[in-house]
Order: structure tokens, then sequence, then C-alpha cells
């Protein structure tokens, strides 16, 4: 057996501690927490303290992702933790037979063959939203294209309203962020965010009921749904549609401001990627690894006594697996601080891993690669507006909360 380092929490890192919990720490408040992230790892690559364990390694974490005594719930209370409910959301919160069941029904709607049809769509929406500032010589680039392109497109994929966009966006910040509370405070908050955005999701879901023609969109598909031979009630579908929401409104999201961060403040390796596109999909891949805008993986619980490579983890105790560390660990990548755009990778843990690895992973990379490909083609020359610096946050996600940028 192995032994894990035990640091109480009391004595534990401050940025790991908040980084367990969703809190802002200034460790991740700078342009590259990678350091931090390394750190962690050498130091600890296994953590124990009063509630659980935690990986920081890649062997460990992949080995702990393919351990099925590791769930997504408690074994005790069935209760997840944070993301606005405390009920599961499906199927990110299952396991098992029945997490297989829905994933089948859901992957289908997200293939890569699915998603392929939606790139005109994407550039199309990129270039409406780069003509409302191109003409400026400089802009806020999160606010006026990394937040409301993947959120423009998630409503249309939908068919939610438009005018949905603004609430929507409110209630996942403060199901996710709700800075300045306790634990406890922040997920009481958290929840009554999600029950409110609950509530408008079942009004647009009983206006589709309503309506005499189906629509051909993934509300109109999951109405159609059925699990077990049964149609799936509302309460399935809006709860799919919570998790959707919060997904499609800060991965993608948090994902472009940070690329666009470091293409910013990377102006050689920029130019190479607008003088050679092809080159941009493994350059993604490559900067998904070393940004980790999903710096760690959702809680998991062991629901019996269990071990992972040699590290014994007890029933009940929680299971932190931190894919930043893991995306800079030095046994699966080659100097893995120095971003190479051209790195040939075969895994890494920006999409997550395992059975929960992420649902619209094909949408992910379509938006990603059609957002930069085409603000390159219509601005491939920008920098960080002078005197002024992006600020980062780290709230279960990390992101360029504010990126101004300035260009020819």
């Amino acid at each position: 057996m192995r032994e894990a380092a035990y640091i109480p929490w009391a004595d534990m890192d401050p940025a790991l501690r908040a980084m367990m919990v969703y809190e802002q720490n200034d460790a991740f408040s700078v342009a590259q927490p990678q350091l931090v992230f390394d750190r962690l790892r050498r130091e600890s690559p296994v953590v124990r303290w009063e509630a659980g364990v935690g990986f920081f390694a890649m062997d460990d974490i992949m080995a702990a992702c393919r351990n099925r005594s590791i769930v997504s719930n408690h074994p005790d209370t069935g209760r997840p933790f944070g993301m606005g409910t405390r009920e599961p959301l499906i199927p990110v919160h299952l396991d098992g037979l029945d997490h297989r069941r829905y994933r089948r029904l859901l992957e289908p709607l997200l293939s890569s063959a699915k998603v392929s049809p939606m790139e005109q769509e994407i550039r199309k929406l990129a270039d409406e939203l780069i003509d409302g500032f191109a003409g400026d010589g400089r802009t806020e680039l999160f606010s006026a294209f990394c937040a409301p392109l993947p959120a423009t497109l998630f409503l249309n994929l939908f068919g939610l309203p438009l005018q949905d966009m603004t609430f929507l966006t409110e209630m996942k910040d403060r199901i996710l962020e709700n800075e300045g509370a306790d634990l406890a405070q922040r997920e009481e908050l958290g929840v009554e965010a999600g029950d409110r955005m609950r509530a408008r999701l079942h009004e647009r879901l009983a206006e589709r009921r309503r309506e005499p023609q189906a629509r051909d969109d993934l509300i109109g598909r999951f109405m159609t749904f059925e699990v077990d031979g049964e149609r799936l009630a509302d309460d399935e579908i809006v709860n799919i549609l919570h998790l959707f929401t919060i997904a499609a409104l800060d991965t993608v999201t948090s994902a472009l401001s940070c690329l666009f961060a470091w293409f910013a403040a990377n102006p050689e390796q920029r130019r190479q990627v607008v003088a050679d596109p092809s080159m941009l999909p493994g350059a993604i891949d490559e900067l998904m690894r070393f940004e980790s805008p999903v710096p760690a993986g959702g809680p998991r619980w062991a629901k019996e006594d269990t071990e992972v490579n040699g590290i014994p983890v007890k029933r009940g105790e929680l299971v932190f697996l931190c894919w930043g560390s893991g995306n800079l660990d030095p046994t699966a990548f080659e100097d893995p601080l120095e971003p190479r755009l051209d790195r040939k990778i075969s895994r890494h843990l920006g999409y997550a891993a395992g059975a929960h690895h992420c649902l619209g992973i094909h949408l992910a990379r379509m938006e990603l690669f059609v957002a930069i490909d085409q603000f390159h083609r219509r601005i491939p020359d920008y920098h960080v507006t002078p005197g002024e610096q992006p600020v980062f946050r780290l709230a279960g996600v990390r992101q360029a909360r504010h990126l101004p940028i300035t260009f020819a």
C-alpha cells in the first residue's frame, strides 16, 4: 500500500482548499496558475485530509476515473455537491447503468456527425459579434465575444428565446460564485438560484407543450425521448436542461477567454497559427491541456472501501481529482510547462476523463475552433490593451472575466 500525505483541512494550502470548495483565490487570479498546479502535484501527488483524499498525478487520476467504486453521489445521502441543486443532475451525477441509460440518449445528439453541420452557423454568429466592435480598434473580449457566442448558440440549439440569455447567465453566476459566503451559505444561495432557473425552464417547456407543431431542436428531441419504454417526464427534461445550461454558459466561455488571453500574450505563436490555420485544432488541444479551464472534477465519493493505485479509500470518503495538475504531469507530457502548439497529444484532461468525460466535447471543440479561426481571419493582430491586464477568476471554472484587447 502507498501512503498519502496527511494535511489537516485547516493547514491545507489555501489555493488547494479554495479549488476544492469552488472559492475564489488570488493564486488563480493570474495569467499563469500552472506553477500552482505543478507545485501541488510535486509537493503532494496524493493528499489526505479529514474528509477524503485528493489525486494530482495523471496515473492516479485515470485510475480513480476507472474505479467503479468511486461514484458521483455520497453513498449515504445520495446528494451531489453544488451546481444549484440538491437532486442528482442527469447524467453527470448518475453512475453505472443509470448513467449509461441517459448518456446513450444524449450522446448521439452531440456526436461529431451532428455538430459538423453547425460550423457555418457558428461562423456566422462569430462574424455578427465581431461586426459589433471590429471598427473600434479595441474591445473587452469576454463580454463582447467569449460569453455571448456560446450562449447564443446554446439558446438557438435548444430552442430557447434569446431574451432568456441575461436571466440564465445571472442564475448560472449565482450558482457557481456567491463570493463572501461560507460553504453552506454558498450551497444554499446556489440552490435558490437553481430553483429560479429551473422554474424558468419549466415555463419554457410548458410553452413548448402547448405548441401545435413540434420543433426540430434539442428540447423537441427531449420531448420524444423514452427511457425504459416511458417518455421523459418534464422534471427529467428540466433536470437535463439545468446541466446543459450551466455547461453551455460557462465552460466554452471560460475556455475561449483563457485561449484568447494566451494568444494575446504570445504573439509569435499566434502568428504561426494565423499563417497556418491547419495548426489550430492541435493548438486548441494543447492549450486546453495547458490552461485547464476546468481545473478539477466535481466531487466524487467511495461507495465502498477501495483503493486507487495502492492508496486506500474508505467508504464515504470524498475523492478529489485535479485535472489541472494531471495536465502538467511530466510522466505524461514532455516539458509540460512549455506550451507546444505542434505537440501530438494522445490524451489530456481538458475535457475531464472516464465515464463522465465531457458530453459535449465535439460541440465544444467545434465552437472553439470556429470562433478562434473566424476571429483570426477578421482580427489577426491583437494584444492586451496597454496599461490594462486580464482579470482571471476561478469558481469551478477558470476564466479571463475581463479581457481588454487592442487590435489593428
